[in-house]
């Protein structure tokens, strides 16, 4: 890897890290963070599929009161960055998948360490509001925000400096039972990750459009833009029986909204 490539990978996971905290450009979901570090370091392919892979997974983490979900931002980008040195190329995605899962729930120390660190900034900024200074206030704003930076931008930097040599051989050095089992592994990751998101959308309404999905996904040639295409075309189906459901029963003095749009109507007639 040349060195304006780890620069600018260093620059990305210095992002990623913010925007853990902001939210607000999503550089810390795996699909952007990995789709930018494979554009820089000139594997973009499998950055999509490493991105897509993990972005499946990371679609069921969310932070429930205390408890913090797993670091995606770390876990993209460190993963990324071993799948670029390990030069397995797609056959490596599996692994890298695998990988990244203990390198999430390893992010968690960095997160709670850093916000340890800006619970004193804040006592700081508390100082400065009370001596009237904002110019200061924005200053250790600014320190927080790159604090948040600067956890994935380290451990991204460190990773680069690890020879890509060292870094084949230690993929290369795994038995095929190993290797085989982090590919299956992975897989059975992402559907883990899938089946936590169906778990909090499911309900009576949805599941027949679940249903269809799948099926037409299994016993056809569509592609996955066709299948996407299809499922926009259900929703906006859906979307319209809904407010005509709600229009009936106000109008017509049906019955009551039960929440089951389709049902409601169905019972109007």
């Amino acid at each position: 890897m040349s060195g304006i490539s780890m620069v600018l990978v260093v620059i990305v996971a210095f992002f990623a890290g913010m925007e853990g905290i902001l939210d607000e450009w999503q550089f810390h979901q795996p699909l952007v963070a990995c789709t930018l570090i494979g554009l820089v370091t000139g594997h973009l392919t499998e950055g999509i599929m490493l991105g897509g892979s993990l972005q499946m997974i990371a679609l069921g983490w969310a932070n429930v009161g205390a408890a913090v979900a797993p670091d995606a931002a770390l876990a993209a980008v460190a993963s990324s960055i071993i799948l670029v040195q390990g030069g397995q190329g797609v056959k490596g995605i599996g692994s890298a998948v695998a990988i990244a899962i203990p390198l999430a729930v390893a992010g968690l120390f960095l997160t709670m360490l850093v916000r340890t660190v800006t619970v004193a900034i804040v006592h700081l900024m508390d100082k400065a509001a009370k001596e009237g200074s904002s110019k200061m206030i924005d200053f250790w704003q600014y320190v927080c925000i790159c604090l948040q930076g600067l956890r994935i931008a380290i451990p991204a930097a460190l990773l680069l400096v690890i020879p890509a040599s060292s870094v084949r051989g230690m993929l290369e050095a795994m038995p095929a039972w190993l290797n085989d089992g982090m590919s299956i592994g992975g897989g059975m990751v992402v559907a883990v990750g899938y089946a936590m998101v169906i778990n909090m959308m499911a309900s009576r309404e949805v599941w027949p459009f679940f249903v269809i999905g799948f099926v037409v996904a299994a016993l056809s040639d569509l592609t996955l833009i066709a299948i996407g295409a299809l499922g926009i075309a259900l929703a906006l189906m859906y979307l319209t029986l809904d407010k005509g459901g709600s229009s009936s029963n106000n109008n017509n003095g049906g019955n009551s909204n039960t929440g089951d749009p389709l049902g409601d109507i169905l019972d109007d007639y």
